[in-house]
């Protein structure tokens, strides 16, 4: 039986050599499974359903329905955590700003999963631990308004 701490992930990236780094990097470690592969939107939708994992990871750019078409799905119902992984979420980009606006938790430069693999998996552990995602009303983005108070 599983531990509830275990870390089980589903993949979703049309890079088959980008869902291959990931297992690897996943596969090795104690207490983490990838549960599920897709490397497109409607996959992913059946295997969030059956697999039941408690992070995914999502690339933006895929063919058909993009990650950001796919997080504004998720933000209508209760789903895990999303770390989205891609070439165009470098830290500060506009594309990682935009990818947490619309539901991500957390993203991950695609282009350091190999050099900075100890740092995605502890991303991948801390972002699994947060509550399920509940529907939330879509965030649109104004950046001429002032920034929210902390």
């Amino acid at each position: 039986m599983a531990r509830r701490d275990d870390l089980r992930v589903l993949v979703i990236d049309d890079s088959l050599t980008i869902r291959a780094m990931i297992e690897q990097i996943l596969s090795g470690q104690p207490g983490c499974s990838v549960v599920g592969i897709a490397s497109d939107v409607a996959t992913a939708r059946l295997l969030m359903a059956s697999t039941r994992p408690n992070v995914v990871t999502l690339d933006l750019m895929m063919p058909g329905i993009g990650g950001l078409a796919f997080l504004d799905e998720l933000g209508t119902r209760a789903h895990c955590p999303v770390v989205v992984v891609s070439s165009t979420t470098k830290e500060g980009s506009d594309a990682a700003t935009e990818a947490l606006a619309r539901g991500a938790d957390a993203c991950f430069d695609k282009a350091k999963i190999i050099s900075a693999a100890p740092a995605f998996l502890a991303l991948l552990r801390k972002t699994a631990r947060r509550p399920t995602s509940a529907p939330r009303a879509r965030v649109v983005l104004d950046p001429s308004a002032p920034p929210a108070a902390s």
